[in-house]
């Protein structure tokens, strides 16, 4: 039996006891959640594919990490024109071990949906970044010094 999944924008064919790399979600190492937003279920000789979704179907999971993954380097250049930009990325990842598939949706009900934590991940971030003030411009804390052209035209303090 197989099913394939979607969280954090990608899907995901899975099986009981994969392993597998997902999008950060908002549960503790060790907690179990599961993903509602299943696409297609094979059961040996039955194929239910849902529009988009299968209604009572649900895949349960055990987080066992988070982690960041590899680098990615974006680097962007024009040539001729010296314009040359390089900015790094780590994303943010769940490794998770698939522990049940449930076709009529027999998990557990208290477990928290793994697309609301994703959500309420997403809430929170915009909340915050409204709340930011922007920062306050920093003063040159060196004074400019006077040359002699400037001083030529002055009198002299005694």
């Amino acid at each position: 039996m197989f099913a394939v999944i979607k969280t954090g924008g990608k899907q995901y064919r899975v099986k009981v006891g994969d392993v597998l790399s997902v999008e950060k979600l908002e549960a503790e190492k060790g907690q179990v959640v599961h993903f509602d937003q299943v696409l297609l279920l094979e059961d040996g000789s039955q194929v239910q594919v849902g529009t988009p979704y299968l209604e009572k179907a649900r895949v349960a999971a055990e987080v066992l990490d988070d982690y960041k993954g590899e680098k990615v380097i974006v680097f962007k250049k024009k040539r001729r024109k010296g314009y040359r930009r390089k900015k790094g990325h780590r994303q943010l990842l769940t490794r998770v071990r698939i522990s049940g598939i449930y076709p009529e949706g027999q998990a557990v009900e208290t477990e928290q949906p793994a697309t609301e934590a994703v959500t309420k991940k997403v809430a929170k971030k915009e909340t915050t970044a409204k709340a930011k003030k922007p920062a306050a411009k920093k003063e040159s804390g060196t004074a400019r010094k006077t040359t002699k052209k400037e001083t030529a035209g002055q009198p002299k303090e005694k």
